[in-house]
């Protein structure tokens, strides 16, 4: 068979540039898949159980896994020894990786303690079925805080909203938020508050009875309100304000008996004198008239 030796040299430079062809895109593919194998990767402290709110983390309840640089949690640790011995403020699932955000100081004990924040006082207020709204007041919920007493001395009862926007820390001994919101029937709750708060609810629990009333967690609203009082349920007519207390009378020394004055001295009033007798004395074309004097009078 005859070959053209024209057509053998196209096939063997067609044949060359095909294999360079494939080497480079060989080399390239093999060069990225060394970079991706080659990534650096960073531990990561995750925990091997459910760590509910309040518990300690212990070695057995960590391990190490490794990630991704830039797969690596904000606030994560890369130790097994950052994380022991240290408070969980909220709850971590399984497989779920330790963050700041989530652990307490170490040192801080278990329990209650670590859940209030700096500044922030923990309050327990005795409650019952009807005050705690019929248990259905568990930790993570807010609640208002009613007071009903009577102030002033009227002795009309008056309610009055005392505290809004409290958060729930327990109920009874359950510190854990049921997800499944099933009632606690737990005779005591724990509020957070401020110092100036916790006065004014431990005053109101001493001075009057005291209620919680429940409200929408993504509700943080103020409302001011003026309290109500018992006459006013009563009444249909629009509330008017309290009358004032009466006044204390002043009990003054007694006057002095008065000096009656002397009546006025009335003078006698004058006697008039006798009016003169008159006589007219007629001669001719003459008129005269002569007067006398009640002495002169003739006889």
């Amino acid at each position: 068979m005859y070959f053209d030796r024209r057509f053998l040299t196209v096939v063997g430079v067609s044949l060359v540039w095909a294999l360079l062809v494939a080497g480079a895109f060989y080399r390239l593919a093999g060069g990225r898949s060394g970079r991706a194998h080659a990534a650096p990767t960073r531990q990561v402290a995750v925990a091997t159980k459910t760590l509910p709110v309040g518990s300690l983390v212990d070695r057995a309840s960590v391990t190490l896994r490794g990630v991704s640089e830039e797969l690596f949690p904000a606030g994560a640790f890369s130790r097994v020894e950052d994380v022991v011995d240290r408070p969980v403020i909220q709850d971590i699932q399984a497989g779920e990786p330790l963050v700041e955000a989530r652990l307490a100081v170490k040192g801080s004990g278990a329990g209650l303690g670590p859940l209030i924040p700096p500044g922030m006082r923990a309050v327990s207020v005795r409650v019952n079925d009807v005050v705690g709204v019929a248990g259905f007041v568990l930790p993570g919920m807010r609640v208002d805080v009613l007071v009903t007493g009577k102030p002033g001395a009227n002795g009309d009862l008056q309610t009055q909203t005392v505290l809004q926007n409290i958060a729930v820390l327990s109920a009874g001994q359950t510190i854990q938020s049921d997800p499944k919101s099933q009632p606690i029937v737990a005779p005591v709750v724990t509020l957070l508050v401020s110092p100036a708060e916790a006065e004014a609810l431990t005053l109101a629990n001493s001075e009057g009875h005291i209620q919680l009333v429940l409200r929408n967690s993504t509700d943080r609203t103020v409302t001011a309100t003026g309290g109500r009082w018992l006459r006013q349920l009563y009444d249909s007519r629009p509330a008017e304000p309290l009358p004032a207390p009466p006044a204390v009378r002043r009990v003054s020394a007694p006057a002095p008996p008065a000096v009656r004055a002397a009546p006025p001295v009335v003078a006698p009033a004058p006697v008039p004198a006798a009016e003169p007798d008159r006589m007219v004395v007629i001669q001719g074309s003459k008129k005269q008239v002569e007067t006398f004097s009640p002495e002169r009078k003739p006889k």
